[in-house]
């Protein structure tokens, strides 16, 4: 049987339909316009202030991008980067994070004081160099992995996912005879899949836009991942003082600035829906308690 809804109910959806519906199209549209402009000509672009549809179809942008191989070099470097970076952060994160949701562990409250302390504060741009360069991580990828492997964030998320979870699970396990390993590895992990795809997913972006730390520890241009190169391009199309000799080629400005939004955003884009079902699930679970 359906609920009767008053005529204020139905006045209230269509007013918070009509908005909603509003705002998805104002978030929409300036996307709208950069992957349009990115296909539009030249002319087309100084002519009109905003493309939704381009009258004439060019590839000239992307092309430019593509003319270089260093484009691809930047692409492996930052999928490299990605992968091993968001295993590694997930191992890590998981691990730390079961553990400090044990509330039997020694100095447990300490350490979680700890975390909680360096969301707050941090040693800054100049003691993190010094520390990376104090460890030999100059002009390593790993620069680009390490000093951001746990997130304090993320590993609070996951904390609270972990103690979420009904202690009599552990509980039946160590009476059938498992130890802590096999609590985590058995139970524990296969529960957490919506967390560990979220907090993946948080992770993946964090690493693929990886810009600032090689900005700061990289010094062989051989080793930049796909931001720092879509960078250069943008200055060199600029026509701004950069190093023409990473990026050989003249763009037209406004087009290639397009094309690299697009180029930088499309990765994340296509894996976004793998992880989308498991997003707000995982979020919110480990949300709940503090």
């Amino acid at each position: 049987m359906h609920k009767k809804h008053s005529i204020g109910d139905r006045i209230f959806s269509v007013v918070n339909n009509t908005l909603l519906a509003l705002l998805a199209i104002a978030c929409l549209l300036p996307f709208v316009n950069v992957i349009a402009s990115s296909f539009a000509s030249t002319r087309e672009i100084i002519e009109k202030r905003f493309v939704l549809f381009p009258t004439t179809f060019s590839l000239d942008a992307y092309k430019y991008i593509l003319s270089t191989p260093t484009i691809f070099r930047g692409l492996g470097v930052s999928i490299g980067v990605t992968v091993v970076g968001t295993l590694l952060s997930m191992a890590l994160t998981a691990a730390m994070a079961y553990g400090l949701s044990r509330r039997y562990l020694y100095g447990r409250n300490p350490i979680n004081f700890i975390i909680v302390f360096s969301m707050l504060f941090s040693g800054g741009m100049i003691p993190t160099f010094l520390v990376v360069k104090g460890v030999h991580l100059i002009d390593s990828y790993w620069s680009m992995i390490i000093p951001s492997a746990i997130n304090a964030f993320n590993l609070i998320i996951m904390r609270n996912f972990f103690q979420a979870l009904p202690d009599s699970l552990e509980e039946s396990a160590k009476i059938d005879g498992s130890n802590d390993l096999g609590v985590f590895f058995k139970i524990m992990l296969p529960l957490s899949l919506p967390s560990i795809a979220t907090i993946s997913l948080f992770y993946g972006v964090a690493y693929w836009n990886t810009y600032m730390s090689a900005i700061l520890y990289l010094n062989d241009s051989f080793k930049w991942p796909i931001q720092v190169l879509l960078r250069q391009i943008v200055i060199v199309s600029s026509g701004m003082q950069g190093d023409s000799s990473v990026v050989d080629i003249i763009p037209p400005a406004q087009g290639i600035k397009m094309a690299v939004i697009v180029v930088a955003t499309l990765p994340m884009l296509i894996a976004y829906p793998f992880v989308q079902r498991h997003f707000v699930k995982g979020a919110m679970l480990g949300s709940v308690k503090g």
